[in-house]
């Protein structure tokens, strides 16, 4: 029943959402309709990129899904930015990093390993991946240690920002380059590609990219209106910026890579799920956070990569403990609970800051 009616619901939901944000129906109403739409324009995506991977492979598969999701994440910042509002912007990197990492993963862990007892990945890519997640921990680390000396004028900190923004983005490339092209066969998952033998993903390869595009599209719409009606949901019930940033528009952006990284493991492909949840949270990092200290500059403002202790410390949690879990190529429904426990230790700590 459900699946029949999928598809009209994501139009008339999407449709709903457009009419309470654009006739102004009210903020409780936007909000409402907003959050029940992105999750079937999160599901529309989760199918495409499931089906998009099964032409392209699970580690292109994921890639996409991790740029698409985080399209939305980078258009609403670099409208913030415009605003001038540097602060909500890292508040919300902050925590599209510690959301995919942690209620991404540990979700996707959580719900795979209840139905299948071990879910592997190739542990070469998990070795990769935690080497990467240590160079953005120092690539954030080192400005924000720097800048408290008496020295470094405003001037020079934005200039150390941009050249180290400029080393993860080369970084990013070299990655890139590195999993797609010279050492591509060594990523490569054996046990999902033999579990992928015989599926039919029901849509055609050009189809499939088509409704990829589309569900960016609208996840991109339906964030921009939720975030929108965040300032009247956070002073109702009295919630700081900080906490908005790293969470509530953090879940919001993330919606896409969560609904697509737990159907995938429940198909027993953590390899791709894993590429979604750790992948986006890189392309955050290394990609997206650089890009936008460079696109701050075309509206003449300045954003610099100086994130504030609390910030660095819930990055540096996160990542440590993503590390102990994934580095053995393999994740059980336990390992998956820690992580939604640290993600909600954070919560509570953003939540009294």
């Amino acid at each position: 029943m459900l699946k029949k009616s999928f598809y009209p619901l994501l139009i008339l939901t999407f449709l709903l959402s457009a009419l309470s944000h654009y006739l102004h129906w009210g903020m409780e109403l936007q909000f409402a309709f907003a959050g029940i739409a992105i999750l079937f324009a999160a599901g529309l995506l989760g199918k495409a990129t499931e089906s998009v991977a099964h032409y392209a492979g699970q580690r292109l598969g994921g890639f996409l899904n991790a740029t698409f999701g985080n399209a939305a994440e980078l258009i609403i910042a670099i409208f913030l930015i415009k605003e001038g509002l540097f602060e909500i912007v890292k508040a919300s990197l902050t925590g599209a990093i510690i959301g995919n990492l942690l209620l991404v993963l540990g979700a996707s862990a959580l719900t795979g390993g209840l139905k299948f007892k071990e879910q592997k990945f190739n542990v070469h890519l998990a070795g990769q991946n935690a080497s990467l997640m240590l160079l953005a921990i120092i690539a954030l680390f080192i400005p924000a240690i720097f800048v408290q000396t008496e020295h470094i004028s405003v001037h020079d900190t934005l200039r150390m920002s941009e050249i180290v923004a400029a080393f993860l983005i080369i970084a990013y490339i070299g990655w890139l380059i590195y999993s797609m092209v010279t050492h591509k066969d060594l990523l490569a998952d054996n046990e999902e590609t033999k579990a992928d033998h015989g599926e039919s993903p029901g849509w055609s390869k050009s189809l499939s990219v088509v409704l990829l595009v589309v569900a960016t599209v609208m996840v991109a719409f339906i964030s921009e209106w939720l975030v929108h009606t965040l300032d009247a949901f956070s002073a109702r019930f009295g919630l700081s910026e900080l906490f908005i940033g790293a969470f509530v528009v953090a879940i919001v952006g993330n919606a896409a890579e969560h609904s697509a990284a737990i159907m995938l493991a429940l198909k027993n492909k953590m390899g791709a799920a894993v590429e979604i949840a750790v992948g986006s949270s890189l392309q955050i990092a290394l990609f997206v956070a650089p890009v936008l200290v460079f696109v701050s500059l075309l509206f003449g403002g300045g954003m610099n990569l100086i994130f504030t202790t609390i910030e660095l410390a819930a990055i540096a949690v996160a990542v440590f403990i993503a590390i102990s879990i994934s580095r053995d190529g393999s994740t059980t429904w336990f390992e998956g609970m820690l992580l939604l426990f640290v993600y909600a230790i954070l919560g509570v700590a953003f939540f009294f800051v």
